[in-house]
């Protein structure tokens, strides 16, 4: 059974509204909710970017039901592993175990911010790997020194574990990464509706003797309004970024980069790309290419720091229950 999710994107709203759409998204009945976690908005025009680990942690107290997860991590530049190990674990035990642990190799526009150079993608991957290996020795609870190719850790331990262990999903975009994270993680991100991606990510789990049938987590954004022209005005204020793809936007290191990047991307090209406007079938049309992919879980991104009352009160019930009903 596909299970749908809600977007707390940090990029277009502050702190205390995004704990309130957490809530008013457990309300409408949404399965999970997952939050970017960035230090930076893509455009200036979105306006926001605040701490993901505390939202979570308040959300965590706030909500009693939906499962909650980053989407995704970068647990290799910004934040040292041990870091991430020790407040995953926290969020895992102020969530009472619905904590999804989401990682990725991680954006330049988020990443380059403490000063260190952008490491090639292979590089990054390696990374990442590693990052894994020392967050799981720290969940052992044990005392843990590592010396690594890109990575110390010192007498650390984790004090605070919880009872069920933190879930590790990690992002993957081809078949290097598929084969490099497969054996590391229990659950996959990715964000194209690619069945090869899927069925590959599968084959390599099986591979090593690992469970293949396992969560894939995937996003999209979807951009509901009553107006149709206000819908596709808001979308290509406020995410026509999306149109590069990630080749593109994991490296350019500013918002005033995807601003020129972006410069002439069109309000009509932004519309072929993301649902906009009343038509909740345009909704289902688009996020069915995942589940048809073979993705277990799609969390829906609704564009614009200022349309998600309206979103929850006019539209978010109805479309839930036409995905459901469309997935079966």
């Amino acid at each position: 059974m596909t299970r749908f999710g809600y977007t707390l994107m940090t990029e277009q709203a502050g702190p205390k509204d995004l704990v309130r759409y957490a809530v008013s998204a457990e309300q409408a009945g949404f399965d999970f909710e997952v939050s970017s976690d960035h230090y930076f908005p893509w455009l200036a025009s979105q306006g926001h970017s605040p701490y993901a680990w505390s939202v979570l942690g308040a959300v965590a107290q706030a909500t009693d039901r939906v499962e909650l997860m980053t989407y995704v991590t970068c647990p290799t530049i910004r934040y040292h592993p041990a870091v991430v190990a020790q407040k995953a674990a926290t969020m895992q035990l102020l969530a009472d175990g619905r904590f999804t642990l989401g990682l990725g190799s991680g954006e330049n526009l988020n990443e380059h911010v403490v000063g260190q150079r952008w490491p090639t993608v292979a590089r990054r991957h390696e990374m990442l790997r590693e990052a894994i290996q020392i967050i799981r020795e720290l969940w052992t609870g044990e005392l843990v020194d590592w010396k690594g190719e890109y990575f110390e850790v010192d007498s650390a331990r984790i004090w605070d574990l919880p009872e069920l262990p933190v879930p590790i999903a990690a992002a993957v975009s081809g078949e290097r990464s598929v084969q490099t994270f497969a054996p590391l993680a229990d659950h996959a991100v990715a964000v194209q509706p690619n069945k090869d991606l899927v069925d590959s990510w599968h084959e390599a789990r099986r591979a090593t003797g690992l469970p293949g049938d396992v969560r894939v987590i995937g996003q999209i954004p979807i951009c509901w309004d009553p107006d149709r022209d206000t819908a596709i005005e808001r979308a290509h204020d406020q995410f026509r970024w999306f149109a590069g793809g990630w080749a593109v936007n994991s490296d350019l290191p500013t918002t005033a980069g995807f601003e020129g990047a972006t410069q002439f991307v069109r309000p009509a090209d932004v519309a072929e790309s993301i649902p906009c406007g009343p038509d909740l079938g345009a909704i289902v049309d688009a996020v069915s290419k995942y589940w048809e992919a073979g993705f277990t879980d799609i969390a829906l991104i609704q564009v614009g720091g200022d349309a998600q009352d309206i979103f929850f009160k006019e539209a978010a019930e109805p479309l839930l229950e036409q995905l459901r009903a469309a997935s079966k």
